[in-house]
């Protein structure tokens, strides 16, 4: 039994007995999962959403992992999102999709939703930075104290992104600084501005919850440090600085993570926790899988 294998067997072990029934997850729509920024589909047999999918398909779910480029504008990661949905809806024969996006991936099932919404059952933003995020805005402030400094920062994150790409067979453009951009709260309130379904109109309220017939979820986490022995936590401790005074995820502060009907922004987990990475450790009183299997049960208990 490989690592993976152990994990979904400890993870149904954990999970309460109400999500063990054959079918718990079966929604009507195919469920569409779609990564954030940095991410990928299988990055050297390690899956971006750890054992999500795998959860989803045992209690019945029909689960589309999708890829689009790792770093790109919410435009350009939207419109790839779009060519992928409308193949999905050809191959599956279903008329609809839910939309689950993490991270950035969050504004790319927003694009979606906006221009095919009587093909968009759902759609549910997990950690995404409705507002943008403070880490974006000093990456991009660097080069106004250093433009050297801030040459040899965005190389390395535009390496990193290639590297990404290569080993997941990616073969979308790469462009950090256009990632970056799309983050930063000048750019998000651009894309909020073109695309306000669900936004907030009060700071750190709820937005709509249906907008053209396509519901609109969103939850997030506001832990940094949840596992002694997740390596990743130390990365998040340290861009969680950037955060003054707001209680965050790492990468995505609690309000900027609102979207139509809030589930919940207060977990404790952390910005690679809410897809069960690294390697699922996270805190041990609150599972991520479980999240997920929860709110496919409540798309199928709403007709979706």
């Amino acid at each position: 039994m490989n690592m993976k294998s152990c994990f979904l067997w400890l993870c149904c072990l954990l999970l309460p007995s109400s999500v063990w029934a054959s079918g718990y997850a079966a929604t009507r729509y195919p469920i569409v999962l779609a990564h954030g920024m940095f991410g990928f589909n299988d990055l050297a047999g390690v899956e971006y959403w750890y054992g999500i999918p795998e959860a989803l398909r045992a209690q019945g779910a029909n689960v589309y992992v999708t890829q689009v480029s790792p770093l790109n504008t919410s435009v350009q990661r939207g419109e790839q999102l779009l060519a992928e949905v409308e193949t999905i809806l050809a191959v599956s024969g279903s008329a609809k999709v839910n939309l689950i996006g993490h991270s950035h991936g969050g504004q790319s099932i927003r694009y979606v939703a906006a221009m095919i919404p009587t093909h968009v059952a759902s759609i549910t933003a997990v950690g995404s930075p409705g507002l943008g995020s403070p880490v974006a805005d000093d990456v991009l402030a660097i080069g106004k104290l250093s433009p050297a400094l801030e040459s040899i920062a965005l190389g390395a994150l535009q390496a990193l992104g290639q590297l990404i790409a290569l080993l997941s067979n990616n073969q979308y453009a790469v462009d950090i600084s256009a990632s970056l951009q799309s983050l930063s709260s000048s750019g998000a309130a651009a894309f909020n501005s073109q695309f306000p379904a669900g936004v907030p109109s009060v700071p750190c309220g709820q937005g709509a919850s249906q907008v053209a017939g396509v519901y609109i979820f969103s939850w997030g986490g506001t832990a940094v440090s949840t596992n002694i022995f997740d390596l990743s936590d130390a990365l998040l401790l340290t861009t969680s600085l950037a955060f003054v005074g707001q209680p965050n995820d790492g990468l995505v502060g609690r309000c900027s993570s609102h979207l139509g009907r809030v589930l919940n922004d207060s977990y404790d987990m952390n910005h690679l926790d809410e897809v069960n990475q690294l390697f699922g450790l996270h805190a041990l009183w609150v599972n991520p899988v479980e999240l997920y299997l929860q709110q496919a049960n409540r798309l199928k208990n709403m007709g979706l």
